[in-house]
């Protein structure tokens, strides 16, 4: 077992960990999460529970909520920055936690470093310890941020999400060869808090197989991009509970032109229950979707310790 396979798999004694860490949510006209790449994704999901919950929320990256704040948000300088890094390090997202602060914003940081520059540039720390092996790419430390801004919100985290995780890791683990044999085609389709979940499987995919991938919301990945699938094409579906029956159409309708579906809630050919709360369907989803960059990577004999032209800390000049 490799070392990204194995966080994958070992990621869950951090979650036992991190359930129960809970925040207020901090009263403010907006809450902006703000992150880059995966924290990015997670902050998409973050914002959309947030407003499922009555909290007006948006998702903007770390350097545009550096550099143009206004856009996203007039007056944003009474908003609620709550700012992902899994190192602490990212420069958009420490400078604009920085900024935020100095003009008068509160901000709360969800890292898995302590002692970091974010810890330093935040009113209030949520911290979650990770799996020490990670390397490069986001595996446990994804999942436990995402797990800590659930808590933030108010939503409750039962340990009973743990057990169905691991069940769709390993009902996934079992069938991947066959749906992956002789296929280069991959796109994630999820709806509200869901599509930043569906962006972050697709993330991992390119991170780790170097293989193009795409995501969207499903209904909108019938205006355009459905021209792209054929027998190569793999589409992995995230099933929501507002619009289950179109989603189910949809999946029907790519299987007719040569796309194997897998489906996370719903009908696929690979079909995977998810029995949650819909503020964690998302969580669970996550370590088999890192698995699916995992095994798709390994079916091309590339090493995801050390993913081409990535480091495990980005910062800028």
């Amino acid at each position: 077992m490799g070392i990204t396979e194995q966080t994958i798999f070992e990621q869950f004694p951090y979650w036992r960990k991190a359930i129960g860490v809970e925040a207020a949510p901090q009263d403010a006209p907006v809450t902006a999460f703000i992150g880059c790449g995966t924290s990015y994704n997670l902050a998409l999901s973050l914002a959309a529970l947030s407003n499922a919950a009555g909290r007006p929320a948006i998702a903007v990256p770390g350097g545009e909520w550096l550099n143009r704040p206004g856009s996203y948000w007039p007056d944003w300088a009474k908003a609620h920055v709550v700012a992902l890094s899994r190192s602490g390090e990212t420069t958009e997202t420490v400078a604009a936690a920085r900024a935020s602060r100095a003009a008068g914003a509160f901000v709360t940081a969800i890292t898995c470093e302590a002692g970091s520059d974010l810890t330093k540039n935040c009113d209030r720390l949520l911290f979650a310890e990770t799996h020490p092996a990670e390397g490069i790419v986001m595996t446990s430390s994804a999942s436990l941020m995402l797990l800590l801004g659930v808590q933030l919100l108010g939503y409750k985290v039962d340990p009973a999400v743990i057990d169905v995780a691991t069940g769709l890791l390993k009902s996934l683990d079992a069938k991947l060869p066959a749906l992956l044999a002789g296929r280069s085609h991959f796109v994630f389709l999820g709806s509200g808090p869901l599509y930043g979940i569906g962006l972050e499987g697709a993330l991992k995919l390119m991170e780790m197989s170097q293989i193009f991938t795409q995501a969207f919301h499903p209904l909108e990945y019938r205006h355009g991009p459905i021209s792209l699938v054929d027998e190569r094409t793999v589409a992995i579906v995230l099933y929501g509970n507002a619009q289950a029956s179109a989603e189910t159409t949809l999946t029907r309708e790519l299987q007719q032109k040569g796309a194997r579906v897998i489906g996370f809630g719903g009908l696929g050919d690979l079909s995977l229950p998810v029995t949650l709360d819909p503020a964690t369907v998302g969580l669970a989803c996550l370590p088999a979707l890192q698995l699916l960059g995992e095994r798709a990577a390994q079916s091309r004999n590339i090493d995801t310790v050390a993913p081409r032209h990535l480091t495990k800390v980005v910062t800028l000049a």
